[in-house]
């Protein structure tokens, strides 16, 4: 009886990263695994469970009695509601519009720009709280500010910019800390989306006679739309969640949503109020997300 011999590719064993992780298609789903669990477990899973006690008594019963009782006892619901909103489309277009220029600026490829990236990048290093902590050093009455302005002699007093009964005050201080923080997560998705599109279509343009201004409104903003909407989805997500510097520079005195769910939730241990804030701003959220994906959604002629 005549004996097949083994190829030796085939007697040879598996590579240990194929026999831990599998062919080299199971690869990317193996490096996504870590970015999943910790969004089931930290995201997903808490949500859920937010979600299900904001309609449910404290009997277990589905209600929507919560939302009621909410809108009858919290009193700071629409102040927070109006300040959340007011902060969110100010911070945004103007975060969106300053990030442009800047990854405009960045793109020309100066000499410096790599260095100028960085520099800009830098308070994404920073958390929310200590972000707010070092505006705080600014605006207050022996702060930064002030002491720049007697030491050129333009104020012979502090000016009391965080003050409880200027609360236009307080808002321009959230704006302005806000602005300088959380401004790099938009530029690096449009420093990434610029570079994603090639000179050829600029030299194209160039070519057929436009002018800068009509390169910018007919070339880069049309093909630089899905960052657009990368950006606007995420920005505007966490400007309903604006808390942190909130909390460090206004306290109590300016109130949104996430701070009233954060009272509700420590200092008054009622879970079901601090959830349904939680729903509102979850459904906010996916209502703006919705509106980005539809207006500034891309055409299937625009991709070729």
């Amino acid at each position: 009886m005549a004996t097949v011999d083994t190829p030796v590719e085939a007697r040879r064993p598996r590579p240990l990263r194929q026999r831990l992780l599998g062919t080299d298609t199971l690869l990317p789903y193996w490096l996504l695994l870590p970015s999943v669990l910790y969004l089931v477990l930290f995201f997903v899973i808490p949500l859920s469970q937010a979600i299900v006690v904001a309609f449910q008594d404290r009997a277990g019963n589905w209600t929507l009695a919560n939302f009621t009782d909410l809108l009858r006892w919290d009193f700071n619901f629409w102040p927070a509601l109006k300040w959340t909103f007011l902060l969110a489309v100010t911070i945004v277009p103007l975060q969106l519009v300053t990030a442009l220029l800047i990854a405009l600026l960045i793109n020309t490829r100066f000499r410096g720009s790599q260095l100028f990236l960085y520099i800009c990048a830098i308070p994404l290093g920073l958390s929310d709280l200590a972000a707010g902590l070092i505006w705080y050093g600014i605006f207050a009455d022996r702060g930064f500010l002030n002491s720049l302005l007697y030491a050129l002699g333009l104020v012979e007093t502090p000016v009391t910019i965080l003050t409880p009964n200027e609360k236009w005050w307080l808002f321009g201080a959230v704006v302005v800390a806000e602005h300088w923080r959380a401004t790099a997560i938009v530029l690096v998705v449009l420093v990434a989306g610029l570079q994603m599109i090639s000179k050829d279509y600029l030299e194209s343009a160039e070519v057929l006679g436009a002018n800068r201004w009509q390169r910018l409104w007919y070339v880069i903003l049309p093909l630089l739309r899905p960052s657009l909407q990368a950006a606007l989805i995420i920005r505007t997500i966490f400007a309903f969640e604006i808390f942190a510097v909130v909390i460090a520079l206004a306290g109590d005195f300016l109130p949104v949503l996430a701070e009233r769910a954060y009272t509700w939730y420590f200092f008054r241990q009622n879970l079901q109020f601090a959830s349904v804030y939680a729903v509102i701003i979850l459904a906010i959220s996916l209502v703006f997300t919705v509106l980005y994906l539809v207006f500034l959604r891309v055409r299937e002629e625009e991709r070729r």
